[in-house]
């Protein structure tokens, strides 16, 4: 898409599969060396399965294949020991971090007053404060380096309510604040802040919805979504594009703002 993507590095969380990995991949075509952050393990909540370390293994080998370095790393985005270990390599490795996509996330239906504190903790633990996690440790090199972008994933629950979706709107409407917030304090320092909102997206997460709910992964997504254009969600690439546009100079005015990619749901 742009060439002034060459030889920057990305710190992408959620990496091993799904947008994650697609977004990884549209980067590494691009010249962008990675940083794969993934728990790769799956979690007691909400039980579906997430990515393993073999899928780390093959994105790397994937990345490598594209003419870029990979760096795989198992790390949870709640747990600060790992992430300063996944920077440090990364800052040894590259020296620098141009790009953050704080993409791990997690999803789960349940109505308001029948959630435990558990699983309302762990969903804002995770798509919430993990972004938080995250960026305030790779913000202080983006300073450092006079530039950098940051591209939250959030959702259109980041912009709505949604039936049974609660603490997973919380989450992604603090996401939203987040990105509206860092990018007035980043800006001094050109740094971009960019909140995304896909509809649902066709990834491993809706097959372990579906398997939680007992319907199919299609109907999983036509339950989410109901999507103005007729189609029951959008695909990890669709995404993955949206994030090399934003990382961009293409973009290089772009911050404070919500990106949003839903098939026109919120347009109904």
């Amino acid at each position: 898409m742009s060439n002034d993507l060459t030889d920057k590095t990305a710190f992408i969380t959620g990496a091993a599969h799904g947008q994650g990995r697609a977004t990884a991949l549209a980067l590494a075509r691009e010249g962008v060396n990675i940083i794969a952050f993934d728990i790769a393990e799956t979690l007691q909540y909400p039980g579906y399965k997430l990515g393993t370390p073999k899928d780390l293994e093959s994105l790397a080998k994937e990345c490598s294949s594209l003419g870029v370095r990979c760096l795989p790393f198992a790390g949870d985005v709640r747990k600060d020991d790992d992430i300063v270990k996944a920077v440090d390599r990364a800052v040894q490795e590259f020296g620098k971090i141009d790009i953050l996509f704080n993409n791990a996330g997690i999803c789960a239906y349940g109505l308001a007053h029948e959630l435990t504190e558990n699983e309302w903790d762990v969903m804002l633990d995770i798509n919430l404060k993990g972004a938080w996690m995250v960026a305030r440790r790779i913000i202080p090199l983006m300073i450092k380096q006079r530039g950098g972008v940051i591209i939250n994933n959030s959702s259109v629950a980041g912009l709505r309510g949604m039936n049974r979706l609660s603490h997973y709107a919380a989450s992604k409407w603090g996401l939203t604040g987040l990105t509206k917030s860092w990018a007035i304090e980043l800006a001094p320092h050109n740094i971009r802040v960019i909140s995304i909102h896909p509809t649902g997206v066709n990834t491993p997460m809706n097959d372990g919805l579906a398997e939680l709910e007992g319907l199919t992964p299609k109907e999983i997504g036509e339950k989410s979504a109901g999507n103005l254009i007729n189609v029951p969600w959008v695909e990890p690439e669709d995404v993955a594009n949206a994030v090399v546009f934003l990382a961009s100079g293409k973009s290089r005015f772009v911050t404070g703002s919500q990106f949003v990619l839903d098939a026109g749901l919120l347009s109904k």
